[in-house]
């Protein structure tokens, strides 16, 4: 069996791509972590979507790289593509389901990973705040920053990260 998420997306491909991955979704970060791979589903009611794909479709398999927390919304997390396959599959998301986020195996999907065509994911180019927060360089940080800044380093939520400063 391959450990699977399934997110029910507005996201278009060329976004997850410009992006290496998919967020901000409310998820359990250790769970969305013992996952081999990510299903996107198109929500195409979504008022802000971006992709041509039939309502509750497949359109793209990702192998999961990493799951953090999402540069854009506190308390949602990014999950982070290394490779990823394009499909085409009517009907993966289950009509009715409330959480546009579930876990499942692709066998359960009927998608059979031997199948899927593997492309290496490009490097993020859309999350400036993802690629400064991964530079060298560190200037001053609120207790904001560096507790977000760790907790992305982490894979916890920054409510999780205490500081003390001893002077």
């Amino acid at each position: 069996m391959t450990k699977s998420i399934v997110v029910f997306s507005r996201q278009s491909i060329d976004t997850i791509l410009r992006s290496a991955g998919t967020g901000s979704w409310r998820l359990v970060p250790n769970h969305a972590r013992q996952c081999v791979v990510a299903i996107c589903t198109r929500n195409a009611k979504h008022p802000k979507v971006e992709g041509p794909e039939p309502h509750h479709s497949a359109f793209l398999v990702g192998k999961i790289k990493d799951v953090v927390l999402s540069p854009r919304k506190a308390d949602r997390y990014w999950i982070q593509f290394s490779e990823y396959a394009r499909v085409n599959i009517p009907n993966v998301w289950k009509k009715g389901d409330r959480n546009p986020v579930r876990y499942t195996s692709l066998e359960d999907l009927g998608i059979d990973p031997s199948t899927l065509k593997w492309e290496p994911m490009p490097a993020a180019s859309e999350l400036p705040e993802m690629k400064s927060q991964m530079s060298s360089g560190v200037g001053a940080l609120t207790l904001a920053e560096a507790k977000k800044g760790l907790a992305l380093t982490f894979g916890v939520p920054a409510e999780a990260v205490e500081i003390t400063i001893r002077g």
